[in-house]
C-alpha cells in the first residue's frame, strides 16, 4: 500500500516555529514532485509550497512566502515545510501530497495523486 506519512504538527505559540516531515512509504518518490497542502475547519483545502522532484523549483502560497521553506531531504523520497513566524491563521491540518505532475501540485483540480492523512498544526497563545 502506497502511503505518504506526515510528522511534526503540534501546538505553538504565535511567532513560532514547527518542521513538518513527509516520509514516503510502499514505493519510491524521488522522481515525484511533492508539495504541502492545508485545510481549516471550514475551509477548502489549499495550496501551500510545492518542490520538484530535483529541488530546484520551489513555489509557495503568498500566505507563507518568507516565512515557509519546503525542501527535499538526502534521499529524495523525503520532504520537509520548516515554518517560522506561525500566526493564528496558519492554523490548519497540513497535507502531504505527491504526483508525477508538476503543476498537479498547485491545485485541488485534479490534483495529486498521493496524499498523506494529515498532521495538525495549532498556532495559540
Amino acid at each position: 500500500q502506497v502511503q505518504l506519512v506526515e510528522s511534526g504538527g503540534g501546538l505553538v505559540q504565535p511567532g513560532g516555529s514547527l518542521r513538518l516531515s513527509c516520509a514516503p512509504s510502499g514505493r519510491t518518490f524521488s522522481n515525484y514532485h511533492m508539495g504541502w497542502f492545508r485545510q481549516a475547519p471550514g475551509k477548502e483545502r489549499e495550496f501551500v509550497a510545492r518542490v520538484s522532484w530535483d529541488g530546484s523549483m520551489l513555489v509557495y502560497a503568498d500566505s507563507v512566502k518568507d516565512r515557509f521553506t519546503i525542501s527535499r531531504g538526502n534521499v529524495k523520497n523525503t520532504v520537509y515545510l520548516q515554518m517560522n513566524g506561525l500566526k493564528p491563521e496558519d492554523t490548519a491540518a497540513y497535507y502531504c501530497a505527491a504526483d508525477l505532475g508538476y503543476g498537479r501540485l498547485a491545485t485541488l483540480h485534479p490534483g495529486p495523486r498521493y496524499w498523506g492523512q494529515g498532521t495538525q498544526v495549532t498556532v495559540s497563545s
